[in-house]
């Protein structure tokens, strides 16, 4: 399967990793399995210290541990200099990286604040569009960039509303930059999982209603997992999907095909 997948040695970084629930470590944990070489970008320093328990707790090894604000240009240009500097070819990207102020989740969408819309779709969706411009000088053997979305940016999902929005947009920007970023080989593809219990799903009032819903209604009856969003992302970054760009790929017991 290792040759299939031709991600042994690679460089992949990944954005994102808040806890052992989150999806972005769900990928790590996978990517590991494959002998990737793993980066970590982290947003604050207290953050380090939650990946670097996670790591000596599995056993694994960074490659790279770099700071990234994604609402700083600059920052953003100076982690993926230091990457590109430490590894000097970037193979993929994981992007798990979202937050909207609890305010603008708990209230009616139309309330949402000027500046609370903003910062949504700055953390949530530009935040993709200005690391792809940042790692794709990088890229230059091509790859893969994939980011986390979720149903609610195609249906109207009670409680997440400027998220919702939020990744409409994020889902728009991956065809935008597929069409930009092809001519280098670079895919660029979203993933929308299911519901996890993340630290981002706790943020969602209704979460624990979605949860039974799927349960009742998707077509195999029960929710996914962390390890199920972790190896399909595993497989769209791989050979096996290179084919594949623009794409949102459902990750989701089958929900979102339900009536």
């Amino acid at each position: 399967m290792e040759d299939l997948l031709k991600l042994k040695g690679k460089n992949i970084v990944i954005m994102g990793v808040a806890n052992q629930r989150s999806l972005a470590w769900g990928v790590a944990k996978s990517l590991q399995k494959v002998g990737a070489n793993l980066i970590f970008t982290y947003r604050k320093e207290r953050s380090v210290d939650r990946i670097q328990k996670l790591l000596a707790d599995h056993e694994f090894e960074a490659k790279v541990m770099v700071e990234c604000d994604v609402n700083e240009d600059e920052s953003i240009k100076q982690a993926f200099k230091k990457i590109g500097e430490e590894v000097g070819t970037i193979h993929g990207i994981v992007h798990s990286l979202a937050f909207a102020h609890p305010e603008d989740l708990r209230a009616d969408f139309v309330d949402t604040s000027r500046d609370g819309y903003a910062f949504a779709q700055d953390t949530s969706a530009y935040s993709l569009v200005a690391v792809a411009k940042q790692a794709r000088p990088y890229m230059t053997e091509g790859g893969c960039i994939v980011t986390m979305s979720y149903l609610g940016a195609d249906r109207v999902l009670d409680g997440y509303n400027v998220m919702g929005v939020a990744k409409a947009a994020l889902e728009a920007s991956v065809r935008y930059l597929a069409n930009d970023l092809g001519k280098d080989g670079i895919r660029v593809n979203a993933i929308s999982a299911g519901a996890v219990r993340t630290i981002s799903a706790k943020g969602v009032p209704s979460f624990n209603k979605i949860l039974n819903k799927i349960e009742e209604t998707a077509p195999l009856r029960r929710n996914i997992t962390q390890e199920e969003v972790g190896n399909m992302t595993l497989a769209v970054l791989s050979d096996l999907s290179s084919g594949v760009t623009g794409e949102t790929i459902y990750v989701d017991a089958g929900y979102h095909i339900m009536g």
